[in-house]
């Protein structure tokens, strides 16, 4: 299984281009994936830099409705003819930061017959799965950082039902794939147990500067007691991510716009 950074808040040489939004082109289970499209058509860009046709991609990931994660859904589109698009059917809610920012995605892209809507679970093809586990019981509290869902004239803190995760099964071992984690990383990893999961931590909100994190310091030692491996990115932060691995060692590492992971 390869996976390919094709956009991410960083890059890892100075050839790519980066923003802050996520994108992964993912070679598995015989099947050659984008999972989200950043936040601009700027991905599409490091795609050919990288080697990759995104015009050979057999389906789309979408995984939840921000912007930095569908912001090129449209570029993609243009440049592939046949792959489907998969996304939650709470995608196209009106999200904002706040009242004032609307970080949604292109409410227009509703038009599109390339769009298949997923509920709770779905297989896309053998050895893929797409899971919102919105029906699963949060064991770790779900904090919405000032993210707000409009309903009617109230902005309402998100719930993140748009969310949903991909679980790849391939040669004995479970990958999951995860956009931003906003329904909690611990929940994620006690709902689905993966052997590797690749994706944000959400934990940018997190201050670091005094040099403790009651927060940080429960999710390093909840995530380094199972026997997994993670790749984090994008919306984790840097100066979060550096805290998490000194306390987690290689368990975790950073996956930045460029880069590409293969995993045996």
């Amino acid at each position: 299984m390869k996976i390919f950074a094709l956009m991410e808040n960083t890059a890892c040489a100075p050839q790519y281009a980066a923003e802050h939004g996520l994108s992964l082109y993912i070679e598995a289970a015989g099947r050659k994936i984008l999972f989200d499209t950043g936040a601009s058509s700027a991905f599409a860009d490091n795609a050919a830099l990288l080697g990759v046709d995104l015009a050979q991609v057999d389906l789309a990931v979408l995984s939840h409705g921000h912007y930095d994660h569908g912001g090129g859904l449209q570029r993609f589109l243009q440049l592939n003819d046949h792959a489907p698009v998969y996304l939650n059917r709470h995608a196209f809610g009106c999200y904002y930061r706040g009242t004032e920012a609307y970080i949604g995605i292109d409410q227009g892209l509703r038009q599109s017959d390339r769009l298949i809507l997923v509920d709770d679970e779905m297989s896309p093809a053998e050895g893929l799965v797409l899971l919102s586990c919105n029906n699963r019981e949060c064991r770790y509290p779900l904090d919405s950082a000032g993210l707000t869902e409009q309903q009617d004239d109230a902005f309402l803190p998100d719930r993140f039902r748009h969310e949903q995760y991909l679980l790849i099964e391939e040669g004995g071992r479970r990958v999951l794939i995860s956009g931003c984690s906003h329904k909690g990383i611990l929940n994620i990893m006690e709902w689905l147990r993966p052997d590797v999961l690749v994706g944000g931590f959400h934990f940018m909100k997190q201050e670091v500067a005094d040099g403790a994190n009651p927060v940080l310091d429960e999710a390093a030692q909840v995530l380094a007691a199972y026997d997994a491996e993670y790749y984090t990115c994008h919306c984790t932060g840097l100066p979060q991510f550096a805290y998490l691995q000194a306390k987690m060692g290689d368990k975790l590492h950073y996956l930045a716009a460029g880069q590409i992971v293969e995993i045996i």
